[in-house]
């Protein structure tokens, strides 16, 4: 008999931000990464987003830019290490109607599986905190020396996630079209797509637009908001955005 799994984003659908930006400041106190390439290279995009003129997307793919260059040539342990750091610190920062979701479908007896952009190394320490029994994220590619290349096989991306669904499927024997995927941008969509019970987490604008103009994933997609101590559950079809 097959399974059915919830399957997870981890930035901005359980951490309520994105890990990478954490990771990015602590590497500019650690003098891994140059303070004046946040001000130079990233600030910018901060700005645009905070003020509501550019996308978190463009901001988080700057700093994801810079990360892939400050850590090659670093020793795997000592990037993880720092990881470890961050997950410890900010590792709880979460939103509650995710978390209690996580406790649901373990009481469920579902399968719980993230699939994530930030590093498998980041992906693999939550996983491990909130009990998934699966996890995937992107993979900083390390040498036989066990230093970073610089290279990065990513996981962000909508074509990824598809396929690392699908691969999770096919390894724990889950049955798609009774699961559910929790996500937030439309990196995500893909998974929304394959699930029976996708479920938008503050989602963006992108996101919504490509959930609306696919009749399917429309029918079955609810949308939850969380906004300071209150969760708003939205009808996608009385959503009216500009």
């Amino acid at each position: 008999m097959k399974k059915v799994a919830a399957f997870y984003d981890i930035d901005g659908t359980l951490y309520r931000d994105g890990f990478i930006s954490e990771l990015f400041k602590k590497f500019i106190k650690s003098e891994i990464i140059e303070e004046e390439k946040w001000f130079t290279e990233v600030k910018p995009y901060f700005d645009q987003w905070d003020r509501r003129r550019g996308t978190y997307d463009t901001y988080l793919d700057k700093m994801a830019n810079i990360y892939i260059m400050a850590i090659k040539g670093y020793h795997k342990s000592f990037i993880e290490h720092i990881i470890d750091k961050v997950v410890a610190e900010k590792g709880e920062r979460t939103y509650v109607y995710t978390r209690d979701r996580i406790k649901w479908h373990r009481n469920k007896g579902h399968t719980l599986i993230t699939i994530s952009g930030s590093p498998k190394e980041v992906v693999s320490k939550v996983a491990d905190l909130y009990g998934f029994d699966d996890y995937r994220g992107s993979d900083y590619i390390i040498s036989d020396e066990d230093r970073y290349t610089g290279q990065v096989i990513p996981m962000w991306d909508s074509r990824s996630k598809r396929e690392a669904t699908i691969f999770m499927a096919e390894k724990h024997n889950i049955d798609l079209s009774k699961s559910y995927a929790y996500g937030d941008t439309a990196g995500d969509f893909s998974m929304f797509k394959l699930v029976g019970n996708p479920v938008l987490i503050n989602p963006t604008k992108e996101l919504i637009k490509l959930v609306l103009n696919d009749d399917e994933v429309k029918r079955k997609a609810k949308i939850v908001v969380e906004r300071k101590d209150v969760i708003y559950k939205l009808n996608i079809d009385s959503l009216d955005i500009e």
